[in-house]
């Protein structure tokens, strides 16, 4: 708050860790039901929907199977590789069994992981979290309340509502049992040890302080999750981002980040669950977020739209316009505006499986062992060069090819940045996901197909089986 606001400060615990392991309708919950597509869709059909604040940390881990046959055993370990094939096959994943799909698919549960193990792993990474947000706030008690100009009324519940949680969190964590202290006291011990030698520059963290409290309240009130007591959410993800931001300073708080992290609290509903899900993501895809590694991004974007339709790649490269500086939001954010709410989380997890980036491992495989093949039983000819499918281009790229070849005629109507951005803004919320999937397949497949044709024509040795096939087996990994 500022100097000037009444309400007075929330006193930082600096003693034992302020965890809290029951969900937020009182711990009674095996595994809380993400709030996605069914809220939304309540609040869009005008009725009203009764939000609670995110837990601190999710009630123990569920023991419930996943509903997806062949991918959890029965001890709890899951097959990773099915687990990405079922999202990418199926389109994603019921809202129902998200949450949990989440934890492993970002990486917060590790998939080697038991049901038995799960709980411990979930109390450590819990403490570990506190530890983490208590070290900034003790060198930064200032930064501990979003600063507000008293103009936003929304944004005023929002922290009352946050404070009410954190008492109440503080009234949990008395109430646990001697047994469950001892423990977290030694995981917190450990935790401190962990983190003792990590220093801050606090000018930095600040200026990124700074920006966050913009950009938190810029992140999309209208979803039900941010509704009603749910606004205090809106602090939640806050402390997510500054805790972040303080222990990754080469990465920091860039904007957008909020958007992003907010997709997972959301799904989550977990401040914990969300800040690890987050850090585990982040790891691949922060280079995303500097000047450099989105540069590389739309240039990609751009040879590949080059390699399916030259002319509109043409029309989009000439001098009155920025080459697709407009499609910068779709590829950072994963099109999360583009599509109906429920359809872009389920769009993000398609694009998170990396389902394409293994196809692209077998398919290297196959190549390869054909080329060892063709080598050992034609030594006397050379062997023709393969154009070689370039697998730095992701599923997300041909994502946005295909909106970009199914609005072809619009763009070509471009004369400017100015009508390119606002041709990117008529988008918003208007396309149909199963059609975009179902186009952005067939490009992939295409564009491998043609990539392989002359290798396919030239260098298969005849009367093998067309199970030994390259373009068999890229076959079969869509059909």
């Amino acid at each position: 708050m500022d100097a000037g606001s009444s309400s007075p400060a929330r006193i930082v615990d600096t003693g034992r860790t302020d965890i809290d392991f029951t969900d937020c309708n009182g711990g009674k919950n095996e595994m809380k039901k993400c709030s996605s597509s069914a809220d939304h869709s309540s609040v869009a059909r005008g009725f009203s929907v009764q939000r609670r604040l995110a837990a601190v940390s999710s009630p123990a881990p569920s023991t419930k199977p996943l509903s997806f046959p062949g991918v959890m055993d029965a001890e709890g370990r899951v097959d990773e590789s099915r687990l990405r094939m079922h999202i990418f096959k199926n389109a994603g994943v019921s809202p129902s069994d998200r949450g949990l799909v989440w934890r492993f698919l970002f990486g917060m549960y590790p998939c080697s992981s038991t049901a038995s193990e799960r709980p411990l792993l979930q109390e450590q990474l819990a403490v570990r979290y506190q530890v983490m947000k208590r070290k900034w706030q003790q060198l930064l008690p200032s930064a501990i309340r979003m600063r507000l100009n008293g103009t936003d009324a929304e944004l005023e519940d929002a922290v009352r509502y946050f404070d009410r949680r954190w008492v109440e969190s503080q009234q949990q964590a008395q109430d646990r049992s001697e047994e469950v202290r001892d423990r977290l006291a030694f995981l917190e011990l450990q935790a401190q040890v962990l983190f003792e030698r990590v220093t801050f520059d606090l000018e930095e963290l600040q200026e990124a302080i700074r920006i966050i409290d913009k950009d938190v309240p810029r992140t999309n009130r209208d979803l039900a999750y941010y509704l009603a007591e749910g606004s205090g959410n809106l602090l939640v993800l806050r402390d997510i981002l500054i805790t972040y931001a303080a222990f990754h300073p080469e990465v920091s708080y860039a904007q957008g980040m909020n958007d992003l992290c907010s997709r997972f609290l959301e799904v989550l509903d977990s401040e914990v669950d969300t800040f690890w899900s987050f850090s585990c993501y982040m790891e691949k895809f922060s280079k995303d977020f500097r000047a450099d590694g989105l540069h590389r991004k739309i240039e990609l974007e751009a040879a590949l739209l080059r390699e399916l339709d030259p002319q509109l790649h043409a029309h989009l490269v000439t001098e009155s316009m920025e080459s697709f500086a407009f499609c910068h939001r779709w590829l950072l954010l994963g099109f999360q505006r583009e599509f109906e709410h429920s359809d872009a989380l389920r769009l993000f997890e398609i694009l998170s499986c990396d389902h394409l980036e293994l196809i692209s491992q077998k398919v290297d495989r196959a190549r390869y062992q054909e080329r060892l093949a063709h080598k050992h039983s034609t030594e006397d000819k050379p062997a023709s060069d393969l154009q070689a499918v370039n697998a730095d281009f992701t599923f997300e790229l041909f994502i946005c090819a295909t909106i970009l070849l199914e609005n072809r005629e619009s763009l070509l109507r471009c004369r400017d940045d100015v009508q390119l951005i606002q041709f990117a803004s008529s988008l918003q919320g208007t396309l149909d996901l199963n059609s975009t999937l179902k186009k952005a397949e067939e490009h992939f497949y295409n564009y491998c197909k043609r990539c392989a044709w002359d290798y396919m024509n030239g260098c298969c040795r005849a009367g093998k089986s067309k199970e030994d096939h390259f373009l068999y087996q890229l076959r079969s990994l869509f059909f």
